[in-house]
């Protein structure tokens, strides 16, 4: 039994403390899924709208932080920077395990407990409104609707 912990002891001090479920923290940028408010992809970050509902969605929480992909290049890094040190969030540039492919996560907005949000993808959460406006115009009467 002393063995095996003296085993266990040397392998947390070589290879660090085993992670829970890794392939979703490497993908989460260092944390579940769980605790997520809000997800960017690295080409959604770039849209001057998807800024506009992290906002709004940042301003609907307290106590939350954010999490940068620290392979985004430093122009789009350094606006959600200043937006989170203008409106005193903490955040974290996580550099292990991330790549600045489009369709990873370039944004995470995170909680310290979970939250289980059913949807934190920025363009599913907040729908473009020119499709709401598409849904809003009144049709045109048909020819017998006019006639009677």
């Amino acid at each position: 039994m002393a063995q095996d912990d003296v085993k266990s002891h040397l392998d947390k001090g070589l290879y660090g403390t085993p992670l829970v479920n890794p392939e979703e923290q490497h993908k989460y940028l260092g944390t579940f899924r769980e605790r997520c408010y809000l997800s960017m992809t690295v080409a959604e970050m770039s849209d001057p709208k998807n800024k506009e509902n992290f906002l709004k969605e940042l301003n609907k929480h307290t106590d939350v932080s954010i999490r940068l992909n620290g392979a985004l290049p430093l122009s789009i890094q350094n606006q959600y920077i200043q937006l989170a040190t203008k409106n005193n969030v903490r955040f974290t540039v996580i550099n292990d395990f991330v790549s600045a492919e489009p369709d990873s996560f370039g944004l995470l907005l995170t909680a310290k407990e979970a939250v289980n949000e059913p949807v934190i993808d920025v363009e599913k959460k907040y729908p473009e409104e020119e499709a709401k406006k598409d849904e809003e115009k009144p049709k045109k009467k048909s020819f017998w609707d006019r006639l009677f």
